[in-house]
């Protein structure tokens, strides 16, 4: 007797209320912080009657959490593919345009959510949980798009303190998230009126992308002896920089 091992497709009905727990779950998490939502907290206001329900789609409140990232992610990836792939074809890549493919994949994805938003606030969340860093860290550098990026970027020179590179990233790590989660709150509370939210996003972004090329610039070119065009930070809004 053969026994079967095929995996039952999820009904309509069960991936709408996944997808609701997730939202819910997001929503909450920026609001308030990991540490004040409980399981209890996010069925009820996603509105599942199932006292399971959190369990029974992903089994741990970090496996919930690592789905929500990984989601994110993804949207990133798919916007960040098409200008890896223009950078490819270019040629001569510039460290601006390195970092510009880092940091504008993140910003768009903001765009798209709308406002308001919580994926900038809920990520800020994620970045300091310790359960959480890795995970949310490897989730952006991970993808296909990114991975491509590093292609790009040339070889880091000897460096004479090895702690500074893990410094530079986690300084620019903290900018863009923190930033991102900034205005994202900005907007959903009215202190930035929400009709400018595209133009104050894309602003963000050029800010942070000329931030992060005189960070590197600041920290990286003396001392590791990596010429003016070839630094790039690598890693979505919670990755660190390559050399």
């Amino acid at each position: 007797m053969k026994v079967s091992t095929a995996v039952a497709t999820p009904s309509p009905r069960s991936l709408r209320a996944r997808d609701k727990l997730m939202h819910t779950a997001e929503r909450l998490y920026a609001e308030h912080g990991f540490a004040n939502v409980s399981i209890r907290m996010i069925r009820e206001a996603a509105g599942q009657r199932n006292k399971s329900a959190v369990q029974y789609h992903f089994s741990t409140r970090d496996e919930l959490i690592q789905a929500i990232l990984a989601r994110h992610a993804a949207e990133i990836d798919r916007l960040r593919a098409p200008m890896v792939a223009e950078l490819e074809s270019s040629g001569e890549v510039s460290r601006r345009d390195r970092i510009a493919c880092v940091i504008a994949p993140s910003i768009e994805h903001h765009i798209e959510l709308g406002t308001p938003s919580w994926y900038g606030r809920f990520l800020a969340q994620a970045v300091v949980e310790p359960s959480l860093r890795d995970f949310t860290t490897e989730a952006n550098v991970s993808t296909p798009s990114f991975q491509r990026l590093e292609q790009l970027r040339p070889p880091r020179g000897q460096e004479r303190d090895p702690g500074l590179f893990e410094r530079y990233a986690s300084m620019t790590r903290v900018l863009i998230v923190h930033m991102c989660a900034e205005l994202e709150g900005d907007l959903a509370t009215g202190r930035v009126d929400p009709a400018t939210a595209e133009r104050s996003w894309r602003e963000l972004g050029e800010t942070l992308v000329t931030a992060v090329c005189g960070l590197s610039s600041a920290l990286l070119d003396q001392e590791t002896g990596v010429g003016a065009d070839q630094g790039v930070v690598s890693g979505g809004g919670a990755g660190g920089p390559g050399g």
